[in-house]
C-alpha cells in the first residue's frame, strides 16, 4: 500500500456466490495474513430459510448474528501487529439481509440486538467488494453445487445483489476497492489473482473502481 498504508484486517464482500470466501483464502495465503471464514453451512435454519423464507427469516438471521459475533468477539484477543487477517464478511453486512427479509417488529428487534453487538466487535481497515451480474451468480452458485441453494429464488438473489451494490455506493468507513468479477476467475486463473493483488499493494485511500485484466 502506498504512503505507508498497510492494513491489518481486510475484509473480502460481495453477494452471495461472488467468490468471497475463495478470494479471502487465497489472498491470505498470498499476503501471509490469517484467514477468518464464515462457517455458513452450520446455520440450521438456512436450508428453511431458502424453502420458506417469510416463516424462517427471523431465526435464520438471528443465528448468523450472534454467530458472527462471536467469532469477531474472538478477533479482539488476536494480535494485528503479529499477523494480518482476511475475512469473508464485514459484520454490518448482516443488515443488507434482514431489511430484505424481516418484518417491521422482526426489524425492529433485530435492530436493538445488532446496535448492542456491533459497538462491541472491532473493525476492518480494508474492504474488498467483489460485484457480478446475475448470471455469474446463478452459474457460481450451481457450479459449487450446494444443495440447500437450489431453492434461492432469482427474484432473491437479484434484489441482494441490488442491496449490496446500494450498501457499497454509500459505504464510507474505509478504504473500499470496488472489483468486476464477471468474466474473471481468481481461482483458474493466476494472472486474474496477480493482477488484484498488484491493485490491492497500490491502493490508496478513499474509493478505488478496478475492473481487472481478463474482463
Amino acid at each position: 500500500m502506498t504512503a505507508g498504508y498497510e492494513p491489518q484486517y481486510v475484509v473480502v464482500e460481495g453477494p452471495i456466490g461472488v467468490g468471497k470466501t475463495s478470494l479471502a483464502k487465497l489472498l491470505a495465503q498470498r499476503l501471509q495474513a490469517r484467514a477468518v471464514l464464515e462457517a455458513v453451512e452450520e446455520n440450521p435454519f438456512l436450508k428453511d430459510f431458502y424453502r420458506d423464507m417469510r416463516r424462517y427469516a427471523f431465526q435464520a438471521q438471528l443465528y448468523f448474528l450472534l454467530t458472527r459475533y462471536r467469532q469477531q468477539q474472538e478477533l479482539l484477543q488476536f494480535d494485528l501487529f503479529r499477523q494480518r487477517l482476511m475475512s469473508d464478511y464485514l459484520f454490518r453486512r448482516d443488515r443488507i439481509f434482514a431489511y430484505l427479509t424481516l418484518d417491521d417488529h422482526e426489524l425492529a428487534l433485530y435492530e436493538k440486538i445488532h446496535a448492542l453487538l456491533e459497538a462491541q466487535i472491532p473493525k476492518p481497515d480494508f474492504v474488498i467488494y467483489l460485484q457480478a451480474d446475475v448470471e455469474a451468480l446463478y452459474k457460481r452458485i450451481t457450479t459449487r453445487g450446494r444443495g440447500y441453494e437450489r431453492d434461492i429464488p432469482r427474484s432473491y438473489l437479484e434484489d441482494v445483489a441490488e442491496a449490496y451494490n446500494h450498501f457499497f455506493f454509500h459505504y464510507s468507513e474505509t478504504p473500499l476497492l470496488v472489483v468486476n468479477t464477471t468474466e474473471i476467475d481468481f481461482v483458474k486463473r493466476k494472472e486474474d489473482l496477480d493482477d488484484l493483488v498488484k491493485q490491492i499493494q497500490s491502493m490508496k485511500r478513499g474509493t478505488q473502481y478496478y475492473v481487472p485484466l481478463g474482463s
